[in-house]
């Protein structure tokens, strides 16, 4: 089924949710739909039921009784009712909702999915009796393709695992993810590249904070950069204002807000160990154990293993409006609460390039060698940040190369890992020959360690551009590379 024009991206998505929805199985078939908030989930299952004729709820929070009240309501409008349906109980509202299928297959959504087992525990388990039975007793007595949707993802991840009611059921498991930078910079109409990613650095690619969350309004420029985040960002009239706060305020889960936000704060501000962690809140790494757990399950922090470190781990904030929130926004809040939004700019200007962009541009520079690597490289089986240890050196600063992109094929038993690239990025420098022989001494220290570096191509990603040498050294060596801005935006490689 054609997509409609007014999705904007989202080709495989929509086609994996109209592929689940129209299929021919003559059996019930279950489907989950999940994401972090404000990514447009509610959006494509809206658009799935407007399309096909099928039944969309949105849960609310609230009673059980009451949320089977406003459900029954929702169903008597799909059928036509004057009146809402007066279901006895949710094993009732179930059974007439999977009759509403007739000879043809028909979308059936519940949205907001945690509210309802938050409501009422019971409700995965009744609804995985009511699946069975169709799908197994009474074969053939429904088509309906129901799909629950949800972003509290903690929640969203237990109803498939372990021993949970629905295990083994669902023949859809869809994550709707942040849209991929490129497309984010064509949703936001950005035609200046270094622009594009210093909006992305804060509003990444979610859809939902182009139009609603800003009044639609976007930097007409490089130069307009500065006045467009004091009057959209953190202007305190804004919806984009508060959406770091809300973000971390809207998970369950979370019942010590304080404590996850400093987590956060220290992770923004550049502890990315568990240890680092814990010794900036002044806490013992055993007692950060469960918050870090919790905001990984949420998806708000990411935890990365380092490429050739495989006990080495780090943790990333995965929504750029958090990072933001807490490196920019949150040391400032009474001033911005106060409408000095200006001031404050002024002030974090220098702090937003270092602690922000900087990070936030390898992290670019990582999902363009995920995306485009093997066109690139080769087979690309990880990409990853990595650390490769000169046991030789007798610096103790220089003894540790940091690795900023660092691209390996596949795995395979018995045969050495194949480094297909190792990256340096670098926002705010011009970068030289220096960035090149770190690379140099990285990719000879890893061959003799065992790694495969026949093929390794040496890649600067350089948010500022590279300078004479180093440009003549690329146009001189096939396995150098050079990417800078309109390369990673466009569709070109520099060499």
């Amino acid at each position: 089924m054609v997509k409609p024009a007014y999705i904007f991206d989202r080709d495989w998505e929509w086609q994996a949710l109209t592929e689940f929805a129209t299929g021919t199985q003559p059996e019930v078939a279950f489907g989950v739909v999940s994401g972090r908030r404000r990514q447009g989930k509610t959006f494509l299952l809206r658009a799935l039921a407007e399309e096909l004729g099928g039944f969309y709820f949105e849960a609310t929070e609230g009673t059980d009784i009451e949320l089977l009240r406003l459900f029954g309501m929702t169903l008597g409008q799909h059928t036509g009712s004057p009146v809402g349906l007066p279901f006895a109980d949710w094993r009732d509202a179930l059974t007439f909702m999977f009759s509403l299928p007739g000879e043809r297959p028909m979308p059936l959504i519940i949205d907001e999915f945690p509210y309802l087992m938050k409501a009422n525990p019971a409700l995965p388990s009744i609804l995985k009796q009511e699946i069975d039975l169709r799908g197994r007793t009474h074969r053939g007595t429904s088509q309906a393709r129901l799909l629950i949707c949800g972003s509290a993802l903690s929640v969203m991840g237990k109803v498939l695992s372990g021993q949970a009611p629905l295990r083994g059921r669902a023949r859809l498991e869809l994550v709707v993810q942040p849209l991929p930078f490129r497309a984010a910079d064509e949703f936001w109409e950005l035609e200046d590249p270094r622009l594009a990613a210093m909006v992305h650095a804060i509003a990444g690619g979610t859809p939902a904070y182009r139009h609603e969350f800003v009044a639609s309004d976007t930097p007409r420029s490089l130069e307009d950069f500065d006045a467009w985040v004091v009057r959209s960002v953190l202007d305190r009239r804004r919806p984009l204002f508060r959406e770091g706060r809300y973000l971390l305020a809207e998970e369950a889960d979370i019942r010590d807000p304080a404590l996850y936000h400093s987590v956060l704060a220290a992770i923004a501000e550049g502890n990315h160990t568990w240890g680092r962690i814990a010794g900036h809140i002044g806490y013992k790494s055993s007692d950060i154990t469960h918050p870090l757990r919790v905001l990984e399950d949420c998806g708000l922090v990411v935890k990365e293993r380092d490429a050739f470190q495989s006990n080495a781990t780090c943790y990333r904030i995965a929504e750029p409006i958090i990072a933001f929130y807490q490196a920019i926004m949150r040391p400032e809040w009474a001033a911005l609460t106060t409408g000095h939004a200006a001031q404050v700019w002024e002030r974090a200007r220098g702090r937003f390039s270092s602690a922000i962009m900087g990070p936030h541009f390898e992290t670019l520079c990582r999902e363009y060698a995920s995306r485009y690597g093997d066109d690139l490289f080769g087979p690309v089986g990880e990409v990853a940040a990595g650390t490769v240890t000169d046991p030789g050196s007798r610096d103790k600063k220089e003894r540790k190369i940091q690795i900023d992109v660092a691209v390996l094929s596949p795995a395979f038993a018995g045969e050495p890992r194949k480094v297909r690239s190792l990256g340096e990025a670098k926002w705010g420098k011009v970068m030289g020959l220096r960035h090149l022989d770190r690379l140099r001494q990285a990719r000879d220290l890893l061959e003799v360690k065992g790694y495969d570096t026949s093929e390794t191509v040496l890649a600067c990603y350089g948010g500022a551009g590279f300078d004479e040498e180093l440009t003549a050294a690329a146009r001189s060596d096939a396995r150098v590379l050079l990417v800078d801005l309109p390369t990673l935006y466009g569709s070109t490689v520099s060499r």
